[in-house]
Parts: C-alpha cells; structure tokens; sequence
C-alpha cells in the first residue's frame, strides 16, 4: 500500500515567479550595485541577498539573491542572455535557477537505512522542496518501504568484478534530469569516471568529524583514541577519498564509558541532520564551492 505524501507548502509553489540567482566572481567595486540595478532594470524585486568576501583585495566574492520577477517563466530565457554582459564584465561564474522548478533527487543506499528514512519522512513532511525521483541500492533490505512512497527503487548488486558494469546501470537508471545524488550511507566507493558526470552534485554522508578517521570503520578508529567528541560530515565527493569539499557538521559530546556500538548509535542521530541540512541547502541554491571549500548561505 502507497503512503498518501502531503506536500503542499513548498516555497516553489507559494512563489511561482521567484528565481535565485548565485555568483561568484574577483571582488571589485560595483558588483552588489550592477547586480542590483539589473534586476531593477529587469522590473524584479529582490527578498533577500546575501554577500561574502574572502578578501576585499583580490580576493573572491561570493553573493547569493533571491528576486521576484513577473511572468519568470517567460522571461527568465531572456533575462540570462542580458546577464551575460554584466557577468562578462565581472569575469563572473553565475547561475539563475527558477524556484518553482523543484531539483529532482537520487538517493543511492546499502542497508543502514537512518539517513534514508529521514529524507524520505522530510520529504514526506514537506521540509525538502524537491522531488525524489528514485532510490538505487546494491540490496534490496530498503526496497518495500521506498516503494511505500510510490517511489521507484532500482536493485542494482555490486562486486568487484561488475563495478564497471553497475555503474553503468546506474546512470542509465538516473537519466539525464537528476540535479544531485545524494549517498545515503551507501557503502561502495564511487569511480572517478561517474563522479565527473555529477561534478559537485554528489552529496556524501561521512560518519566521521573530518578530516579525522577518514576511510573505514570511523567509530572503531574514534574509540581506540578515546576521543571525547565524535561527530559526522556531509561533503560533495571528489576522487580523493572523503576529501570533498565540506558543507556541514555537527558533533556530539561522548564519555569513556561509550562503547563502539553506542557511538554508532549516537552518530547515526548525528548523521541524519547532518546530512538532511546539506541536502535542504543544496535544493534551496545556498551554497558556492571554491577550489576545495564551500560558502554555505544558510
């Protein structure tokens, strides 16, 4: 039986005619003035802005606005083509999204299902204004309750010998209209070759506080430490092994008297959040990467 899933309070559609716009460019005089009275040339109006610089003197700046604009269906076509000139003059890297098109989501999962079922019930609840479009997984533990969901759920194993091959598969499956996949606690490294496909739009969840205990078995590596705090990271993947640039953390105070299994067990609270805030962050256009870090407008 399929849940029935309201969603209905989404910001896309209390706002049809709002567009994001995120930039990133050498900061110099003028930008926050040309952008602005761009839109104001173009008749829209801006609800929020966001700015950061990482140094007034040559340095990066990075701006995130979020604008009104009557009729953006129509126009939003024309309105990038004209703001190629201001980006020109700017050397700027720059996006414009339409709110109302909602990001369409793949979750790729192994067997722990925690950060699964906290997307899925955000989702469900209305948190996350995007549509999930599929789950992929190399076994087949989560896929009745994802199809509770009228959600598609695609099984595809993977050994060492056909990790060409399910890769492959994958991509197929996803198509060409997923904005991110996020890896929900799946448990298989992803080849250089796919990640080039989905370049920053790959969102991975480390049950580690990078950069310490990269790799396997972080909790078993914390303990023998005797670490006093343990946390988890949710980072865009890259070819180097959970060297990614970083969008959240969070981190939880434990004791000596917390064994292996009660580590996992407070970090799987830990990695839910974590995991959940940089994907809402991803889908709403609040985050800039540059070089090996992020700027997190949130």
């Amino acid at each position: 039986m399929e849940l029935h899933v309201k969603r209905d309070h989404f910001t896309g559609g209390q706002y049809p005619n709002r567009a994001r716009m995120l930039i990133s460019c050498p900061d110099g005089p003028g930008i926050v003035a040309a952008v602005s009275h761009f839109l104001y040339q173009q008749g829209a109006n801006i609800v929020q802005s966001d700015q950061y610089t990482m140094d007034p003197d040559g340095g990066m700046f990075f701006m995130r606005v979020e604008f009104d604009l009557p009729k953006l269906d129509e126009r939003l076509d024309e309105v990038r083509s004209i703001f190629g000139g201001v980006a020109e003059r700017f050397k700027m890297d720059w996006q414009i999204f339409n709110v109302s098109h909602k990001k369409k989501l793949a979750i790729f999962v192994s067997k722990e299902d925690h950060c699964l079922v906290e997307l899925l019930w955000q989702w469900q609840a209305g948190d996350l204004d995007a549509d999930i479009a599929l789950v992929v997984s190399n076994h087949t533990d989560m896929q009745a309750y994802v199809e509770s969901f009228g959600i598609p759920f695609h099984h595809i194993p993977v050994t060492a010998d056909t990790k060409a091959e399910a890769e492959q598969r994958q991509l197929e499956v996803i198509g060409d209209d997923i904005d991110v996949i996020i890896l929900a606690r799946y448990m298989q490294i992803i080849s250089p070759s796919f990640i080039e496909h989905y370049r920053h739009r790959i969102i991975n969840i480390h049950h580690s506080f990078l950069p310490a205990f990269v790799g396997g078995k972080p909790y078993a590596q914390a303990y023998q430490r005797g670490v006093k705090i343990i946390g988890a990271t949710a980072h865009y993947v890259t070819e180097e092994l959970d060297g990614g640039p970083i969008i959240e953390q969070d981190v939880q105070r434990v004791s000596h008297s917390d064994d292996v299994s009660e580590l996992k067990r407070i970090g799987r609270t830990i990695e839910r959040v974590v995991l959940a805030r940089a994907v809402k962050w991803h889908i709403e256009d609040r985050i800039l990467v540059h070089h090996n870090k992020t700027v997190v407008f949130n």
